[in-house]
């Protein structure tokens, strides 16, 4: 069936041979294909050492849902996939608004060894060169209080001061850059928007997000933001 859509494609194409959206549409399914059948063998984690899985925290409870998520993201990764996104932990799990000493202790208990593990297993491999590790969320939490609904105290949504964190190829290992003031309520100078770090992401690739504009299509944001050269290598 496969080989008949094959055939069926090049007629296409020779038949209209100056339409670039129909072999871009091909290209797409046809990528959209290998990446399907390339997914059993990717997920069969027996073919790893047991030194390995202990790596990534697959021998405990705790750490195992998270250590197959990112064990899986570095079979990817070998196999030439050129983004991976992880939620290492339950979509929406750290959203905790109250009772955060409690929560984050469970929750970090859960990602710390794996995360740990595939950046070990990265640099072993030596995928450190080729692979940037973006670890993010979208907000952080206020240093105060917050009066939600029914009249309980908790610590509310921050987006103005947080932390984030990159490793891998063309990252300055080992250096901190910002701060927030003693509250941990603002960032200090040089703050920066999170269309910062999608400049710097980008440029890591490559890429300039100015290019990537789609004609006739409006950006949400206006600011394309800047790469944070001191975290550059």
């Amino acid at each position: 069936m496969f080989d008949l859509i094959g055939k069926l494609n090049g007629l296409n194409a020779a038949e209209y041979p100056q339409s670039q959206d129909l072999r871009a549409r091909i290209q797409s399914y046809e990528l959209e294909f290998r990446m399907q059948t390339a997914v059993p063998e990717a997920l069969k984690f027996p073919a790893e050492s047991e030194e390995t899985k202990k790596l990534y925290g697959l021998d405990a409870d705790v750490t195992r849902a998270a250590g197959e998520k990112l064990l899986t993201a570095r079979r990817l990764v070998e196999r030439g996939v050129r983004f991976v996104q992880v939620y290492p932990s339950a979509y929406g799990s750290w959203d905790s608004h109250q009772k955060l000493k409690e929560n984050h202790t469970k929750l970090c208990a859960g990602v710390d060894k794996p995360i740990a593990g595939l950046l070990t297993d990265l640099k072993q491999r030596g995928l450190m060169r080729d692979v940037v590790v973006v670890f993010c969320t979208e907000f952080g939490r206020t240093p105060g209080l917050e009066q939600r609904s029914g009249g309980k105290d908790g610590r509310d949504h921050h987006p103005h001061g947080f932390t984030v964190w990159l490793a891998g190829a063309g990252i300055k290992a080992g250096t901190v850059h910002g701060a927030t003031d003693e509250l941990g309520y603002h960032a200090l100078e040089p703050g920066h928007y999170v269309t910062d770090l999608h400049a710097t992401v980008l440029s890591l690739l490559g890429l300039d997000a100015r290019t990537l504009a789609v004609p006739g299509r409006k950006r949400l944001e206006i600011d394309y933001g800047s790469p944070i050269r001191e975290v550059m290598a």
